[in-house]
């Protein structure tokens, strides 16, 4: 999905929209109470954050949820991975690329606050994993590649999940450091 509409850019800039379009993507079909579930945050604002992302088209309405009263959400696009083309206002993809690496420090920077609260078989396959390597710009667009087809097949599973199975962030950043160039 390419996004250049300045006000559906904007409309990105919020933490809990980003976490919504992920969980619809990771599961499909979703209540806003059952997202709030997830995420840990209030039905009513889950509610108005969807009604803001089927605004500008990220996400629409699935029919009635399995009680017949509440409605479900999915997202628009399958793989709900945006390519952002603010145009000539690159303070709008500034502010977008913002609130998504705020977003992920603040996780974890949780996580690892609360590491210790966790089973030792999920500590063992948690974590952060840091490391500078030394790349070309070739290998770098490469490993890129490679993570992204890595985690593919654990984007989309269905909704139907073991009772073990847990949603799990992952954050890939690629950077240069200090005044390489």
């Amino acid at each position: 999905m390419r996004v250049t509409d300045p006000q559906a850019i904007k409309a990105l800039a919020h933490p809990l929209r980003l976490d919504l379009l992920q969980l619809l993507g990771a599961t499909g079909p979703a209540t806003a109470a059952q997202c709030g579930r997830v995420l840990g945050v209030p039905q009513a604002n889950c509610s108005f954050h969807l009604r803001q992302l089927a605004k500008y088209g990220f996400v629409e309405e699935a029919g009635p949820g399995e009680d017949r009263r509440e409605r479900q959400w999915r997202v628009t696009a399958r793989q709900p991975t945006m390519r952002i083309d603010a145009g000539p206002d690159r303070l709008l993809r500034r502010q977008l690329e913002g609130t998504v690496v705020d977003r992920e420090t603040a996780a974890i920077r949780g996580y690892v606050d609360r590491e210790h609260d966790e089973e030792p078989a999920w500590r063992a396959g948690l974590g952060i994993t840091s490391g500078i390597a030394a790349l070309t710009a070739e290998e770098a667009a490469d490993l890129k590649a490679k993570w992204t087809a890595l985690l593919a097949p654990y984007l989309n599973r269905s909704a139907d999940t073991p009772p073990d199975q847990r949603h799990i962030r992952f954050f890939f950043a690629a950077t240069p450091m200090g005044e390489d160039r």
